[in-house]
């Protein structure tokens, strides 16, 4: 990354965050994060802002998006990313994921620059094949509570796609897997923060339908490394980039409560309309094409989590 330009869409949210740090820590020259903080978190970015070469803009690139200077690489992380997010904000999920997504793709197309594309898992839906290869085409309920969100990824999978076949962008299309780790917000609805909110409130732990539903989650610091991986290869087509260790929630769950030395017990809900009862993603692409497959243990990567929850929540409001 030495001497490198980046621009980071999304660069004050959980994921853009560490990505901004792990881009400057690589030598990069210039690193511009762009966010609307509609579900980002400028705090997120405050210990990177003193640092040379990085700069912080508060924009929405529904509304255009304009850098002045060379640029290398364009990496789209914008979205709101967690069901109640996207739950409460649902025209603001689909209009970033394509009026957005459009913008960054001219922004990238005019500094001939190379293009990320933070996909999701999502685009699989409750999928009916396991584990999840990049050829699966998915299982996706259009017009579901969820899609939305899994439409929005959809689409600006297309038109990523679309603007490399006919304008000549150079592309990268990367499908994240459950991710975990600090910065996350504590009340976003993901199942890593849910759990640890409520050890730190003393309650139990809420399991939806019987807990027999499978996630595999991969630590921030392994997902960045493959996002960097990734635009500086000459991979193309998706790639998915997870930890493929999958694991009922129940067992989660009981991972959270040994990482964090306790826990209430577990009460079942009825599990939300479409959420998926798979989750597992097929790395064999990331493992060849890349050298890349997850380092960091459940186990620790959660120890981690849960120290920085602790610690958030003993800071003073607005800290």
């Amino acid at each position: 990354m030495r001497g490198k330009r980046a621009v980071v869409l999304g660069g004050a949210g959980f994921v853009g965050s560490h990505l901004c740090e792990r881009l400057l820590d690589d030598g990069a020259e210039s690193v511009l994060a762009v966010d609307n903080l509609i579900t980002g978190n400028e705090a997120n970015v405050r210990t990177l802002k003193p640092r040379a070469g990085f700069q912080f803009v508060k924009q929405d690139i529904t509304e255009g998006l304009e850098v002045d200077g060379p640029v290398d690489f364009v990496l789209n992380l914008a979205s709101p990313a967690s069901p109640i997010d996207y739950a409460n904000l649902p025209i603001e999920t689909l209009r970033v994921g394509s009026i957005g997504t459009e913008n960054a793709l001219k922004l990238a197309e005019k500094k001939k620059a190379v293009f990320l594309m933070a996909s999701t898992s999502e685009v699989y839906g409750d999928p009916l094949v396991h584990p999840q290869k990049e050829d699966y085409w998915g299982n996706v309920n259009p017009i579901g509570p969820r899609s939305v969100y899994d439409e929005a990824k959809r689409y600006s999978e297309a038109i990523s796609a679309a603007y490399e076949r006919s304008r000549g962008v150079n592309v990268r299309i990367v499908r994240i897997f459950n991710t975990y780790g600090p910065r996350m917000r504590l009340n976003d609805g993901r199942v890593v923060p849910a759990f640890v909110g409520q050890i730190l409130r003393g309650e139990d732990f809420s399991v939806f339908g019987d807990g027999s539903q499978t996630r595999s989650f991969c630590y921030v610091k392994d997902l960045v490394d493959g996002l960097v991986r990734l635009i500086l290869s000459d991979v193309r087509g998706p790639v998915n980039i997870g930890n493929p260790r999958e694991m009922t929630i129940k067992q989660f769950a009981e991972a959270v409560r040994a990482a964090a030395g306790g826990g209430g017990k577990i009460v079942y809900h009825p599990l939300p309309k479409d959420d998926p009862k798979q989750r597992q993603p097929d790395i064999t692409r990331a493992r060849t094409l890349l050298g890349w497959e997850p380092k960091v243990a459940l186990e620790d990567g959660l120890r981690d989590t849960i120290a920085y929850f602790r610690e958030v929540a003993g800071r003073p409001s607005g800290a």
